[in-house]
């Protein structure tokens, strides 16, 4: 097996080469013994909880490595509740419906069709990444040999699609208004959850890339703008009030306005976070480091507590709970709800933003003008051989500045400030600037750029 394919927050990897069935069983067996083993006390009582919860997107690959994944759990003892077909947050959601041990999703998430691979959850839903779990699980894994001995373990099946969209719904307010969205489900997961969810929600949805059989119109990645294109002209044409793309397993969007301008996610928190601070008074906003300074100063200014935290998801989920807090928002598009288990959804987040628009009456570029204020680069990529040198240097060059080391170096000046941090899978820093005004950040950027390069496609 191909140990590579353990990333920071999952496991992923090119079908067949690198993630087959044979590696999707000996990965089975190992998440299942690692999950059970953490029960305690009391939690060991319940009817499901020896049980895990299994699911799947729309790759072609994805049944064949899911039910291996189920045949290695099986093996191990384990008992299994498999949902089929579905977006990665309910795996989120049937985890705490049902009370089991935990749960697996089979997806690649936003990676190209030839991907696959799996999100592993604990208890409650809480995240297994390196740190928590992944590495146990690869240990473990590496140590199996594969057999087709039956397992003493049973599999149901089970359909949530009913309490699934009751739960979504439940966010939605009881006096939205008629919208247009148009809504690019990037061949993914969406397009089979936002019909099943929004059916008869009364919203008028303009349907793009619906189809989930495992080919894609384009890679199903909404943070890369050429994948934008066909939404923003639908929003046009349409005379959209919005436009909403997601990535291929739904746990992720991206917002563009009604003038097809795409808004930056740390935009969409500033903005959620003030909607959530008015129903929620003093609550704590989490959003990660690569977020606007518009975060810090819109959680400030509506009553609540800024919480800056790490960039990933296990990290943005445990700041959360630790805290309290009552929503987070990552530049990703990742969006954290503590009503949602303290885990991200996009279609949770739809649900939201149309709360959001449907109690005013001006168009959602209006609403984001005033959070538009500063000027920033976006996250860009370098080839760096040396990440953990560089990234002193530049803590050296810019020493008269605040800096400190959450995520890599962050240095921020009264006018500018950056964070430069390295990538978890590839030989990269990772660079986000923001500055007061353009002319200071076309400036520092080529600074920064005469130290690092020039940035690479991602």
């Amino acid at each position: 097996m191909d140990l590579s394919i353990f990333k920071a927050y999952d496991i992923r990897g090119l079908y067949p080469d690198q993630l087959d069935e044979e590696a999707a069983w000996k990965i089975g067996h190992a998440a299942a013994q690692f999950l059970r083993s953490l029960l305690r006390g009391y939690e060991r009582g319940s009817a499901n909880t020896q049980s895990v919860v299994v699911g799947r997107d729309m790759r072609r690959h994805s049944r064949s490595v899911s039910e291996a994944l189920i045949q290695g759990m099986t093996a191990s003892g384990a008992n299994v509740i498999d949902i089929g077909m579905i977006d990665t947050p309910q795996i989120y959601f049937a985890i705490n419906h049902l009370d089991t041990c935990g749960g697996v999703q089979t997806t690649a998430s936003h990676n190209p069709a030839q991907y696959n691979g799996f999100k592993i959850s604990g208890l409650q839903a809480r995240p297994i990444s390196g740190e928590t779990g992944l590495q146990e699980i690869k240990h473990i894994a590496a140590s199996l040999q594969h057999t087709k001995a039956a397992g003493q373990g049973q599999v149901i099946t089970k359909d949530l699609t009913e309490p699934y969209r009751r739960h979504v719904l439940s966010f939605l307010s009881s006096n939205i208004r008629k919208l247009k969205i148009a809504i690019d489900a990037s061949n993914g997961m969406a397009g089979k959850w936002v019909p099943a969810i929004f059916g008869q929600a009364g919203i008028d949805i303009i349907p793009l890339n619906f189809e989930h059989n495992g080919t894609f119109q384009h890679d199903p990645n909404p943070l890369v703008e050429a994948n934008l294109t066909e939404l923003k002209r639908a929003v046009i044409d349409h005379q959209a009030d919005m436009g909403v793309c997601f990535d291929g397993d739904a746990d992720r969007l991206i917002i563009v306005d009604e003038n097809g301008r795409t808004i930056g996610c740390d935009i969409i928190t500033a903005l959620l976070a003030g909607y959530f601070l008015q129903k929620n008074p003093k609550s704590t906003v989490v959003y990660d480091l690569r977020s606007s300074w518009v975060v810090k100063e819109e959680v400030l200014a509506k009553g609540g507590q800024p919480r800056r935290e790490r960039v990933g998801h296990a990290f943005m989920k445990k700041a959360l709970k630790d805290s309290k807090g009552v929503f987070g928002g990552e530049l990703s598009g990742h969006f954290y709800y503590r009503d949602n288990f303290f885990a991200d959804s996009g279609l949770i987040t739809l649900v939201h933003m149309i709360n959001v628009l449907s109690a005013v009456t001006k168009p959602i570029s209006e609403l984001v003008k005033p959070l538009q204020r500063y000027s920033a680069s976006g996250e860009k990529n370098f080839e760096v051989e040396d990440k953990k040198a560089m990234m002193e240097d530049l803590a050296r060059k810019y020493h008269d500045a605040e800096i400190d080391y959450l995520d890599g170096v962050t240095v921020q000046y009264k006018d500018w400030w950056f964070n430069c941090r390295p990538s978890n899978t590839e030989p990269l820093l990772r660079l986000n600037v923001e500055a007061k005004t353009s002319d200071v950040l076309a400036r520092q950027m080529s600074e920064l750029q005469g130290l690092l390069g020039n940035p690479v496609a991602h």
